[in-house]
């Protein structure tokens, strides 16, 4: 897949103020400061960057929605790293968040965004855990792997798929990226293409 258009569309601050579910919709989450509005920057590609990078995690506040070649929504979630959890059992960071998740009727896919500098972290175990049980079709995305030898991001990924294998029989799809080199940016691309082939929406 190419992106030939890519532009800002809207802020919702809640399910019921999302847009019409008129586009396939792609959403990215992860952790606070993961890196995440640096990979929407470096999928999009554009001149002018999509989202805001800031130094100062937990910016995203509202569910930001943009539109991609006029065919597909990628949309921004709030990271959860500095988000209240409710109880270990509900797993729920943000209820407007958990709400988006469980029940938008074109939501395709997340891509869920993992620091490869790090071993598996906890928030990060529950979330993915909770969205499989859950039924929430996802991904994994190691993010900032140029910031380690490939030799370490390979031991935290493979430490990360270990531990899922404790309540998850199938691994998920993984992705290793980096905003800078731009490692991985083509393979999610790809994936979004024939996911996007493969919906009815």
């Amino acid at each position: 897949m190419q992106i030939h258009k890519a532009s800002f569309d809207i802020s919702a601050p809640d399910l019921d103020s999302c847009p019409a579910p008129e586009f396939p919709e792609f959403a990215f989450i992860g952790r606070s400061n993961v890196g995440k509005s640096s990979l929407i920057n470096a999928l999009a590609n554009q001149r002018k960057p999509l989202a805001d990078v800031s130094k100062t995690p937990g910016r995203t506040q509202m569910i930001n929605y943009f539109r991609i070649n006029d065919s597909w929504h990628l949309v921004d979630l709030p990271g959860y790293g500095f988000a209240k959890v409710s109880g270990k059992k509900q797993h729920k960071f943000n209820e407007f968040v958990s709400d988006y998740l469980l029940n938008r009727e074109n939501l395709v896919c997340v891509f869920a965004l993992i620091d490869s500098r790090h071993s598996p972290q906890k928030l990060d175990l529950e979330f993915t855990q909770w969205m499989m049980e859950c039924g929430i079709p996802f991904v994994l995305v190691f993010t900032k792997a140029d910031k380690m030898k490939p030799g370490a991001v390979k031991r935290n990924v493979d430490a990360f798929h270990q531990a899922m294998r404790e309540w998850c029989e199938g691994l998920p799809r993984t992705y290793i990226t980096s905003s800078s080199t731009g490692a991985g940016r083509k393979d999610i691309l790809e994936f979004i293409g024939q996911a996007m082939d493969n919906t009815s929406i």
